[in-house]
């Protein structure tokens, strides 16, 4: 690929201000993880949508979305915003709060004081997500906003004047890949809920079940029932299996019901990939998987185990099976567009596969390469390194770390003055001129926001137009919270099988088959009627809610677009 102009300059340019500035522009030697972490978690505090607490602490945010969910009658406040702009996307905002989970159950003793507020940004999601799940029978919502028409403008989160269009799958319209990334996300949370609040995990966990079964019985990709309303933006390119497979793994690990890998044995562990996303998920849940082949030697979960472990050789760069392109700085390249989040969410991989090895003994081979729990875990600090500055352009990808970072952010809160500094609102086409377009830094700091990243040649515009690299997204964040607390903590790794993760929570390792299973008799039953459970409400008509029904959709390559 041709070197872009803006490249060919910094490289005459930049490269030499390096030299003679040396040390004063560059992020110390040694990453701070446990800044990082904090930051990185603080990051989430700048997309809420909803009423914000009184101890909000990114202040140039303001109350949002209050009245989202008006047009169907049911409260759909909350959530996240999913990026730069200000939709509310149900499918990767489930995954965000997976990921936050999984980072939380894993590594909770290690974050020290950020676990409250790790916690906090957790249950920020799953409060609007059990809305979504348990305000209308037989519906879930899957997301808040058109996204065409938000698009088209620019103007803060306070201000929006778009339409709050409300999508939502439903028995005959189905929604498998939204759905079970929602009960994934459920059951995980409710594990880190279960010592602290009883009975919002169980809250949790039962919503979780609910939306699980719906999405077994009633299947489809929700790209095809909602059509533009989700597309391009987060299509299910990679079907609903993977989704599936996902949310049945976070359920046994919830509550070692056999009913569960029953249904996980029927689908089995055959899907040859590379790559781990909001989208696909099948990488994701064989690691998940692979806990209890290695922790508790249970022979049950030995394919997934060796699925996981193909997936590692896919990655590693001296593998004889790598698949995996690296930049000549180091960082793993994946797609074009917002590389970073799958940066780290496979960072997030290789530090947990590596907990589950050296917690083993485990080491396992790609051809001739011996892969040892050392050998992720390097290559996992090689990504986050890159991320917090050690990479050739000796800049930070997290906004607010290290003296040299992303000051253009694609972020339409950061980027226009806080109501405090201009209490007028701004039309949809307010913001374009003079923000949008000026090169001035964004006035307000998004603290902790990790934007797409860099291009394949380790260049990086800071260009508040260049949405591919410098738009900063809820999953891209969420995946790297992991590894920076795996990084940060100075707490043992454990080495007992069976033993649960280092938060806490149910067990989940013994072997299947010794617990009586009390869920549904079966996951793949087709019962007709609702599986939600949920208070009825007044259902409005004349087209309050906007949907868009089965007319099919063509597949493309494309990956979503941040916009």
């Amino acid at each position: 690929m041709a070197m872009r102009y803006t490249e060919f300059l910094c490289v005459l340019f930049c490269l030499p201000l390096l030299l003679v500035l040396g040390s004063s522009v560059t992020v110390q030697a040694n990453p701070n993880y446990r800044d990082a972490l904090a930051k990185s978690i603080l990051f989430f505090q700048g997309q809420r949508s909803g009423r914000l607490p009184n101890t909000q602490q990114i202040t140039w945010r303001s109350n949002s979305g209050i009245f989202d969910g008006r047009l169907a009658n049911v409260d759909l406040s909350g959530g996240y915003y999913d990026a730069g702009d200000n939709v509310k996307f149900n499918f990767p905002m489930a995954y965000t709060t997976t990921m936050l989970s999984w980072a939380t159950l894993e590594y909770g003793k290690r974050m020290g004081p950020q676990l409250p507020t790790a916690r906090a940004a957790i249950r920020w999601a799953t409060d609007y997500l059990l809305k979504c799940a348990r305000a209308t029978p037989g519906r879930l919502y899957a997301g808040v906003g058109d996204p065409n028409v938000d698009h088209k403008c620019w103007e803060r989160p306070e201000d929006m004047d778009t339409a709050r269009s409300i999508y939502f799958v439903t028995a005959s319209n189905p929604g498998s890949d939204v759905a079970g990334e929602t009960a994934a996300a459920l059951a995980a949370a409710s594990m880190v809920f279960r010592r602290v609040d009883p009975k919002y995990s169980e809250l949790l966990l039962s919503t979780a079940k609910n939306v699980m079964q719906f999405a077994v019985q009633y299947r489809g990709a929700y790209s095809d029932s909602l059509g533009s309303a989700v597309c391009p933006f987060y299509c299910s390119y990679s079907g609903y299996t993977d989704e599936l497979l996902w949310g049945a793994a976070w359920l046994l690990r919830a509550t070692n019901d056999v009913s569960y890998f029953n249904f996980l044995k029927s689908l089995g562990a055959s899907d040859a990939t590379d790559i781990f996303s909001w989208d696909n998920k099948y990488a994701g849940a064989y690691v998940l998987l692979s806990r209890r082949a290695l922790l508790s030697n249970d022979k049950n979960f030995e394919p997934f185990k060796q699925e996981a472990e193909q997936f590692m050789c896919r990655i590693l760069p001296n593998s004889p099976s790598s698949s995996t392109q690296y930049t000549q700085g180091g960082l793993m390249y994946k797609l074009p567009e917002s590389n970073l989040q799958y940066v780290t969410a496979i960072t997030s991989l290789l530090t947990t596969y590596s907990k589950y090895m050296a917690a083993a003994k485990h080491t396992f081979n790609c051809g001739n390469l011996i892969v040892t729990a050392n050998t992720l875990r390097n290559l996992a600090k090689k990504q986050v390194d890159y991320i917090l500055g050690e990479n050739p352009l000796k800049m930070s990808y997290m906004v607010g770390y290290g003296p040299y970072y992303p000051k253009r952010i694609h972020h339409r809160g950061s980027s226009l003055p806080s109501l405090a500094r201009h209490p007028q609102s701004f039309g949809c086409e307010d913001g374009f001129q003079p923000f949008f377009y000026s090169s001035s830094p964004n006035p307000n700091i998004l603290t902790g926001a990790i934007v797409g990243g860099p291009n394949q040649n380790d260049g990086f515009q800071d260009d508040r137009s260049d949405y591919s690299h410098s738009e900063p997204a809820t999953y891209i964040n969420a995946a790297i919270v992991g590894p920076l607390a795996y990084f940060a903590g100075t707490g043992r790794i454990p080495t007992e099988q069976g033993r649960e993760a280092e938060d806490g929570g149910m067990s989940g390792a013994a072997v299947v088959g010794k617990k009586k299973s009390s869920g549904p008799k079966s996951l793949s039953a087709n019962r007709a009627g609702s599986v939600l459970e949920a208070p009825r409400k007044r259902r409005i008509a004349g087209g309050a809610i906007i949907t868009w029904f089965g007319e099919g959709l063509a597949r493309t390559p494309r990956r979503r677009r941040l916009r």
